[in-house]
């Protein structure tokens, strides 16, 4: 169902606004957290494992939050409040970060900071979702994607920029990203608007239990949920880059443009979902994740991490919106809440021991091994994919 009229890309207001909310959020959340481990370790001196452990907790805690937020948005129909309070939520906290005394001070903070992601992410989705006909889809999740990713490369840039001609006070950057902050949630409030679901689709309410799934939808998140147990951090590919001698001064450089390749190839990557079918885009994707991964672990020259880094960012806008415009293909509008928080949680309870097992490779066998296993477990996705989803609806007309 949709409530208004397009302009730009063909798109709704709805999924206009959620874009520019999705930019000036992670503006404000990467002028920070790129610079935060060094904050920890410098300024607070805490160590790597305590490090560590704020991220894991972090993560866990926003995972769950996903699900259950997706389910209480199905359940009473109104999912606006849900995303403006988990946005306004972590933009109080991020400022507080710069008056942290103590380490524990930046735990508690990055606690309700991932609250506030589980509780606005499926919501967002869904909201999404139904602001856009179901041959746009993949483009709309496309275009909030680009957005998204435009701001992880922006954010650094005006955090480096504040450094270099204004302050290297760390605690002062942090303060200022509450100013981005205040263009989300105002873009939020002004500019999106609650749909609720057509009655004639509204069935019982949605329960969190897996049996109440389509055989289809539990499918896609099987194979989803095998494919992250190989997606480790990227910070695995920036330890490459390093050991295939990438100076570290330009792992910055290499950094922003991995992000203009996403930014660059979301819109088209959904587009082309709506146009030959979800299932043919995400084993294109994975076969591509596949091939760079096995070239991250064969690569000799330096030069070698430039085209692999742009390719994978290629595999990033094939998926990123084409993942999430089939689950509302596979999932009636009044479930799509809970579908995904679903979704974001089978990747969310995947992620940590993806990154694990990763780590262990890479010491106990090599990285080559390490690369290998990931671009295997890829692989295999898009082989399930083939065996076990059939065709889409878009590939049976084509």
């Amino acid at each position: 169902m949709i409530a208004d009229k397009k302009s730009f890309l063909g798109l709704s207001k709805n999924v206009r606004s959620l874009g520019w909310v999705s930019l000036f959020n992670d503006i404000a959340s990467e002028m920070i957290y790129p610079l935060l481990p060094l904050f920890l370790n410098t300024v607070l001196g805490a160590g790597v494992v305590f490090i560590g452990l704020i991220e894991g907790i972090a993560e866990s805690v926003s995972s769950f939050l996903k699900l259950f937020s997706g389910w209480v948005s199905d359940r009473f129909q109104k999912r606006k409040g849900l995303i403006l309070f988990g946005y306004f939520l972590a933009s109080i906290t991020r400022p507080f970060i710069g008056l942290a005394t103590s380490a524990y001070h930046v735990l508690f903070l990055r606690f309700f900071d991932r609250i506030g992601k589980g509780v606005r992410s499926s919501p967002r989705d869904a909201l999404l979702s139904q602001s856009c006909r179901e041959e746009e889809r993949g483009k709309a999740f496309g275009f909030q994607r680009a957005m998204d990713h435009a701001g992880a490369m922006t954010g650094p840039l005006i955090a480096s920029l504040l450094m270099a001609v204004f302050t290297k006070d760390l605690r002062i950057i942090f303060l200022l990203a509450f100013v981005p902050s205040l263009f989300c949630l105002w873009i939020l409030w002004r500019g999106v608007t609650d749909i609720k679901t057509e009655q004639s689709s509204i069935s019982s309410p949605p329960k969190l239990n897996w049996k109440g799934w389509d055989r289809k939808f539990k499918y896609f998140l099987l194979i989803i949920t095998l494919f992250t147990l190989g997606n480790s951090s990227d910070a695995f590919l920036l330890l490459r880059a390093q050991d295939l001698g990438l100076n570290i001064v330009t792992i910055p450089i290499l950094w922003f443009f991995f992000h203009l390749s996403k930014t660059a190839f979301s819109v088209p990557g959904g587009s082309l979902s709506d146009r030959i079918g979800r299932r043919k885009v995400m084993i294109l994707a994975w076969t591509v994740y596949g091939l760079v991964y096995l070239g991250f672990a064969f690569a000799s020259k330096p030069y070698q991490n430039w085209l692999l880094f742009i390719v994978y960012g290629l595999f990033y806008g094939l998926s990123e919106g084409t993942e999430k415009a089939w689950v509302a293909d596979l999932v009636e509008e009044s479930k799509r809440g809970t579908a995904y928080g679903a979704y974001h949680f089978c990747i969310g309870i995947a992620a940590l021991p993806a990154s694990l097992l990763m780590g262990l490779i890479w010491k106990a066998i090599g990285v080559q091994w390490a690369f290998t296993f990931g671009a295997v477990m890829a692989l295999t996705a898009a082989l399930l994919a083939i065996v076990l989803l059939g065709s889409d609806q878009k590939e049976k007309k084509a």
